[in-house]
């Protein structure tokens, strides 16, 4: 049996701890089945009984390098009214969107560029469990960056706290000088728009 305080298991680790049985992997599909362990993914996996584990940090691990970002980190920071169900980062790799489901919920992973990639990234700490989280500006940025077509400050505003339903508080709390930094990175017109409005 696996005897270990650590929630998230990987394939290599739990085979060895089980390699004291005639078939380590008959072993396995049987604990599987039983609810003993959890399938998180082909390789991952999470202890059945272990009800600390944290779906944000469970993120990190799935899919990466990754942070979370987008409507997920806007939820965390309060910017939005909603509660998200799937949690939602950013990762740079091959270009192209990936989404887990999973039997403790949906990930999903956005493409960004890997020029803005590590820029505006927290490490948070919750419940003893660690994991990377974009800083307000930057989930602000990495959101607006999938807009196209909005040219105006009225359209912005609009996109802002009509569509995605921001507070506008806590828009206008955000950190203007890592917005420019931010902006300058992205190189997008709807971040300098937002950098625009802020300074009025």
């Amino acid at each position: 049996m696996i005897t270990t305080q650590q929630p998230y298991q990987d394939y290599m680790g739990i085979m060895d701890s089980l390699k004291g049985y005639a078939s380590p992997r008959s072993k396995l599909t049987t604990m599987i089945k039983k609810g003993e362990l959890i399938k998180v993914r082909r390789g991952l996996y999470l202890s059945g009984d272990h009800s600390g584990y944290s779906t944000k940090t469970l993120a990190n691990i799935i899919y990466g390098p990754s942070y979370i970002s987008f409507e997920s980190a806007l939820s965390y920071y309060g910017m939005i009214p909603e509660r998200v169900q799937a949690i939602t980062s950013a990762c740079f790799n091959k270009n192209k969107n990936k989404q887990f489901k999973t039997p403790v919920g949906l990930f999903l992973y956005r493409y960004i560029h890997p020029r803005v990639y590590p820029y505006g990234i927290h490490r948070v700490d919750e419940n003893g469990e660690g994991f990377l989280i974009a800083s307000p500006e930057k989930a602000v940025c990495d959101t607006l960056s999938k807009f196209k077509d909005i040219k105006t400050m009225a359209a912005l505003n609009e996109l802002l706290y009509d569509d995605l339903r921001m507070d506008q508080d806590s828009v206008m709390r955000l950190d203007k000088a890592l917005l420019n930094i931010l902006s300058g990175l992205y190189r997008k017109k709807i971040i300098q728009l937002l950098c625009d409005c802020l300074e009025d």
